[in-house]
């Protein structure tokens, strides 16, 4: 009998793992995607220094690179997104999973896996940069960014008041 309850308690977990996998299995619609996803956070992040400098009055964020298209996209390769201001950095390095997609790392199927490092002067003498996890989720009607703090387990939406967040640790 417990063998038997063991066989349905396992059955019930593989029927919900599929039942939470994207139905995309198209190798094309998710390079589509991963693309979008590089545009989507690149846009994320041009907004949010373009909002950012239109406030300042002596100095200026740079964003590198300045532009992006998805042609840019590195489909083999770790991408990045740099954001410096006075010797304050924060990276932002981004790849696409070894499969379609993943939940090795979230819970939350992704197609592109990455970490924002900040840091500033004092940080990098201390050896200390920090960093945290992001993810490109896939759900049934999105797909979108997602940072994850390993440290809390907090949860967030990748924007613009999170980009500024992280920053302003580095003031």
């Amino acid at each position: 009998m417990a063998h038997d309850e063991a066989i349905v308690r396992l059955a019930k977990q593989i029927d919900a793992a599929r039942k939470s996998e994207p139905s995309l299995v198209s190798a094309e619609e998710v390079a589509r995607l991963r693309r979008q996803g590089a545009c989507q956070l690149h846009q994320i992040c041009a907004e949010f220094v373009s909002s950012l400098n239109s406030r300042l009055s002596d100095s200026a964020l740079d964003l590198s690179p300045p532009t992006y298209a998805p042609e840019m996209f590195r489909e083999s390769a770790v991408n990045l997104i740099q954001i410096g201001a006075q010797g304050r950095e924060m990276q932002i390095a981004f790849q696409a999973t070894p499969q379609l997609f993943s939940t090795e790392k979230f819970p939350v199927p992704y197609i592109l896996d990455g970490e924002v490092r900040i840091y500033n002067q004092k940080m990098l003498e201390r050896f200390e940069i920090r960093s945290y996890l992001l993810f490109f989720c896939l759900n049934e009607s999105a797909a979108v960014w997602r940072f994850f703090d390993w440290r809390g387990g907090g949860t967030a939406a990748v924007d613009r008041d999170l980009l500024a967040s992280l920053m302003e640790r580095l003031f």
